[in-house]
C-alpha cells in the first residue's frame, strides 16, 4: 500500500478516496493514484509533443521563448507551491497542471481559433476537451486500455479547472449564446460522469490560477526578450512599477537584463503571495469540510484579491496591445492561420494523405462529421514544425 507523507486539509482531495478509474487497476505499492496519473502524463506522447508547440511566438522565432512544454512545467511548479501552502493534494494539482495544455493545437491560440472556426459545423473544438480526448482515447500504448486511464479526479480537473461547463454557474463568455461544450467532452462525460455542472476541486482551481500566474509572468519576459516593449513601458503599470522600484532601491546600476529578471521574479512572488493570502481568507469564510463541499459552492475559492486582480488586468491589457497584437505577431498569425486553413480541408477531401493508421480509421466513417473529428485529432496533434513541413510538402 502507498504511503502518504503530507497531512492534507479535510477539504483537500484525499488519496484514499479517489472515485477510481474507468478501467479498474490494482493500487501501486509505492505511488498514490495521483502520482501514477502524473507519471503517465509525463511519459505520454502528447506531453513530449508540447516541446514543439508554442505559446505566442512560432518555434523558429527563437530558442529562448516559451513552448507549451516549458509553460506546463512552470504551471506545475506554481501549482505545487500553492497546493503545499494551502494543505491540498500536491500530486493531483501537479497532474492537472501538467495535463492542462495537452489538447492545444499547433501555433498556440491562433491555431485554436482556426480549428474552432473549421470545426463549428462538426461539433466544435475546445483544447480542454481535446486534452480529455487525448488522455481517454488517443494515447494508445497500454495493453489493457486506450488512453492513460487517469483517475476521475484528474479527468475532472482537466475538464473543468476553469469552472462549470453547463448549468447556472457555467462561464457564458467561454460558451457564448447558450452553446454547449464540444462533442469530445460530451462523449467522455457520458462514459465517466464528471459532474460538469459543478466547480472542480481546489487542486483543479489551483492549477487554473497557476496557469494565469505563469503566462502573465512569462509573457512579460518573452515580450521583453523579443523587444516588443521595454522596462520603461512596464513602469507605467502598478505591479511592474512596484517591482522595478524595489529592485532599484536594493541594487544600484544593475545591468538591464538582470534588472528585468529581478523585477519579473518579484511580480511572480507578488502573485503567489496574493493568491495564498486571499485563498486562505476565502476558505476560512466558506468553511468547507470536504472536497464535496467545495464542489457544491456557487463560486471558486482560489482567486486573486479584487485590488490585485485590477492590477493584473492592466498587465493583460498591456500585453494585448503591445504583444499579442504587435504587427510582427499579427503577420505571423496570419501566416500560420493559412497553414491550418489549408491542411484541414485538404485532409477532409483526401484523407489518404494522412499516415496509414489515421487513413485506416477513416475507412469506416459514414459522414463528414465523423471524418472531420478524425482529421481534427490529426491536425490538432501536430507540432508547429510538423504542420509547417506538411504544408510545404502538400500545399506548395
Amino acid at each position: 500500500m502507498f504511503a502518504c507523507f503530507i497531512m492534507l486539509k479535510n477539504f483537500a482531495t484525499q488519496d484514499n478516496q479517489s472515485r477510481g478509474r474507468l478501467f479498474s487497476e490494482s493500487l501501486s505499492t509505492f505511488r498514490s493514484p495521483f502520482q501514477r496519473d502524473r507519471d503517465r502524463v509525463i511519459h505520454s506522447s502528447a506531453f513530449r509533443r508540447l516541446k514543439h508547440k508554442t505559446q505566442v511566438f512560432v518555434e523558429h522565432e527563437g530558442d529562448y521563448f516559451r513552448t507549451r512544454l516549458t509553460h506546463s512545467i512552470e504551471v506545475a511548479q506554481v501549482a505545487r507551491t500553492l497546493s503545499g501552502a494551502l494543505g491540498l493534494n500536491v500530486d493531483l494539482a501537479e497532474t492537472i497542471a501538467l495535463a492542462h495544455d495537452l489538447g492545444h493545437s499547433p501555433f498556440g491560440h491562433t491555431g485554436e481559433d482556426a480549428l474552432q472556426r473549421l470545426m463549428a459545423p462538426y461539433g466544435g473544438f475546445d483544447h480542454n476537451a481535446q486534452a480529455l480526448r487525448i488522455v481517454v482515447n488517443l494515447e494508445r500504448h497500454y495493453a489493457d486500455f486506450d488512453g492513460l486511464n487517469l483517475t476521475w479526479e484528474s479527468l475532472e480537473g482537466i475538464a473543468k479547472h476553469n469552472g462549470p461547463l453547463i448549468g447556472e454557474f457555467a462561464d457564458l463568455k467561454r460558451y457564448p449564446q447558450g452553446s454547449q461544450p464540444s462533442y469530445a467532452l460530451a462523449e467522455i462525460n457520458d462514459q465517466f460522469d464528471l459532474e460538469i455542472h459543478t466547480f472542480a476541486s481546489l487542486e483543479a482551481q489551483v492549477a487554473a490560477i497557476a496557469d494565469d500566474i505563469a503566462y502573465n509572468h512569462h509573457d512579460l519576459h518573452d515580450g521583453l526578450r523579443a523587444g516588443l516593449f521595454d522596462a520603461d513601458d512596464l513602469m507605467e503599470l502598478p505591479l511592474p512599477a512596484r517591482a522595478y522600484t524595489d529592485v532599484d532601491r536594493k541594487y544600484k546600476n544593475l545591468d538591464p537584463e538582470r534588472r528585468n529578471h529581478e523585477a519579473l521574479r518579484r511580480i511572480f512572488g507578488y502573485m503567489v503571495e496574493d493568491i495564498i493570502e486571499t485563498a486562505q481568507l476565502r476558505i476560512e469564510k466558506a468553511k468547507p469540510t470536504s472536497v464535496q463541499d467545495v464542489r457544491a459552492l456557487d463560486h471558486t475559492l482560489i482567486e486573486f484579491s479584487a485590488d490585485f486582480f485590477k492590477d493584473l488586468r492592466s498587465i493583460k491589457s498591456f500585453l494585448m496591445q503591445k504583444m499579442y497584437r504587435a504587427p510582427s505577431v499579427m503577420i505571423e498569425r496570419e501566416r500560420v492561420t493559412k497553414i491550418v486553413d489549408a491542411l484541414f480541408p485538404l485532409f477532409m477531401s483526401k484523407p489518404e494523405l494522412m499516415p496509414s493508421h489515421w487513413k485506416e480509421s477513416t475507412a469506416s466513417v459514414k459522414d463528414d462529421t465523423a471524418l472531420a473529428r478524425i482529421v481534427l485529432d490529426y491536425v490538432a496533434g501536430m507540432t508547429d514544425r510538423f504542420a509547417i513541413q506538411e504544408y510545404e510538402r502538400l500545399c506548395l
